[in-house]
């Protein structure tokens, strides 16, 4: 399992303008072959910064949908939304054990 954890900053106003496209893109990436979770969640200290988190069945199915149009279409709105300090990382995992 492939699991992505980062985050990216939205400008002070902005989220109301980035919604529609988040929701989009949450509901697009949930619906594809091998996505296990697609997340987004604002800070609760820093609302301008948006918490991801995806987990991948496996690096064929990420492979799939960095050429999904939903995520093409997501992408081609940071420069209008403003989004800027992405930091996402990839990281390889088993299913976990529950604490």
């Amino acid at each position: 399992m492939l699991i992505i954890m980062g985050t990216v900053r939205i400008p002070d106003g902005a989220l109301d303008i980035a919604r529609p496209a988040m929701a989009k893109m949450l509901a697009g990436s949930r619906a594809e072959d091998g996505c296990l979770a697609y997340n987004y969640a604002q800070d609760v200290l820093d609302p301008c910064i948006i918490h991801v988190s995806e987990r991948w069945r496996d690096r064929a199915a990420l492979d799939a949908h960095f050429q999904t149009p939903h995520r093409a279409e997501w992408r081609a709105q940071f420069g209008a939304i403003g989004i800027t300090d992405r930091a996402l990382k990839l990281n390889e995992s088993d299913d976990g054990q529950p604490i």
